[in-house]
């Protein structure tokens, strides 16, 4: 009979393995190097996860929980001061290593869809679930869409004072949207 999954030690494991993919890319993530960076065996990860594809969904997984957590964290404000927030964090050069993990994990996604179903059920979902995003789902789809774009582009190009000025001219075209829709002149 095969001992039982330790829930504590496989979410350590799965978090250390979430830190590696950040540094390393998943593109080749292999279960070797990673169980030597984790100090411990590729067995004691298939044990606490099945397989490297289970593995690997669950990084993604991991990932894309943390990008949520990071935007809820500002749901309390108001929906451009919540954009602006998430805004000031995922633009910082600190997250440039995390952020070239979540567009490797979405392209991945994309390019396997059945294999990362859960990955890609929520990734938009979770955003558009986040009252800070915006008002309405519309508005939510276009500021994800943005803030994405602009970091990608960002990511891309290295361009911040571009970037930023882009960012600035979208929350203030937002705002300009908001105070319209509420003095009643949009339909």
């Amino acid at each position: 009979m095969a001992r039982p999954v330790d829930h504590q030690r496989r979410q350590e494991l799965l978090d250390a393995a979430i830190d590696y993919a950040i540094e390393h890319g998943l593109g080749d993530l292999s279960l070797r190097p990673l169980a030597a960076a984790l100090d411990t065996q590729a067995p004691v990860l298939l044990h606490h996860f099945g397989s490297k594809d289970q593995l690997l969904a669950q990084i993604l997984n991991g990932v894309r929980d943390r990008l949520r957590d990071r935007g809820r964290t500002a749901e309390g404000a108001q929906p451009r001061a919540g954009l602006r927030a998430v805004w000031d964090w995922a633009s910082d050069p600190a997250q440039d290593s995390f952020l070239r993990l979540f567009f490797e994990a979405y392209a991945l996604a994309l390019r396997n869809p059945e294999r990362y179903a859960e990955f890609l059920a929520h990734v938009v979902q979770d955003w558009l679930d986040t009252p800070m995003a915006a008002v309405d789902e519309i508005s939510a789809t276009l500021a994800i869409a943005t803030i994405r774009g602009l970091l990608l582009d960002l990511l891309t190009t290295g361009d911040r004072d571009r970037i930023e000025a882009a960012m600035q001219r979208f929350l203030t075209i937002l705002r300009a949207h908001a105070d319209a829709t509420i003095g009643g002149r949009a339909n």
